[in-house]
């Protein structure tokens, strides 16, 4: 998406620890239009008529979600890291490392907000080692729901975990695929295919 790619570019930091600081516009600061273009971006490739619920993980991915959701007509559910007590009845965990967090994490969703009928569309913003997304197709799968598809709209392509996701059989769309970051600037990877072609 050219216009996510324009902005990460004009506006993204590249932090030590191949960290990627957006937070102007996507996860902190939040640009409500483009989060909308970018949902509009995930209908182009996904059947959005056949979801029925938008599922994230808290907390950077919300907004995003939220908005696609909107768009698509349909609920959206964020998978919570600790359990709260105003969760009721059974759950739906997996455990993953955060690369963010650099520990381990248990995601949680409620059994009385994610059923087997569900036609799922999992949501984030960021995708590097692919852990979070992981744990999100694992929830879906002890519900006995249907995955639709996974959209992110960063990916870390260096980072490995899109190419994982890819390989287990996940339709994965990632609306920015970067392939290198450093002190000389953010590489994408269609930049890169294009060079070698």
């Amino acid at each position: 998406m050219q216009q996510l790619k324009e902005r990460i570019v004009r506006e993204g930091k590249v932090l030590p620890g191949n960290i990627i600081k957006v937070d102007g516009f996507l996860n902190h600061r939040v640009d409500t239009l483009l989060m909308r273009d970018i949902a509009d971006e995930f209908a182009k490739h996904f059947d959005v008529s056949k979801i029925t619920l938008v599922l994230t993980a808290e907390a950077s991915g919300i907004a995003l979600a939220t908005v696609c959701a909107e768009r698509y007509g349909v609920p959206m559910v964020f998978a919570k890291k600790a359990k709260s007590d105003n969760i009721e009845g059974g759950l739906f965990r997996s455990d993953i490392f955060s690369y963010t967090y650099k520990k381990q994490v248990t995601q949680l969703v409620s059994k009385e907000w994610l059923h087997k009928e569900d036609k799922v569309l999992i949501v984030d913003d960021f995708l590097a080692n692919g852990e979070a997304l992981r744990g999100l197709c694992e929830i879906v799968e002890q519900a006995g729901a249907e995955l639709v598809g996974i959209g992110v709209a960063i990916e870390k392509g260096f980072q490995g975990g899109g190419d994982r996701l890819r390989q287990a059989g996940y339709d994965l769309k990632s609306l920015a695929v970067i392939e290198r970051a450093d002190e000389n600037g953010i590489v994408f990877r269609d930049d890169v295919e294009d060079e070698a072609e």
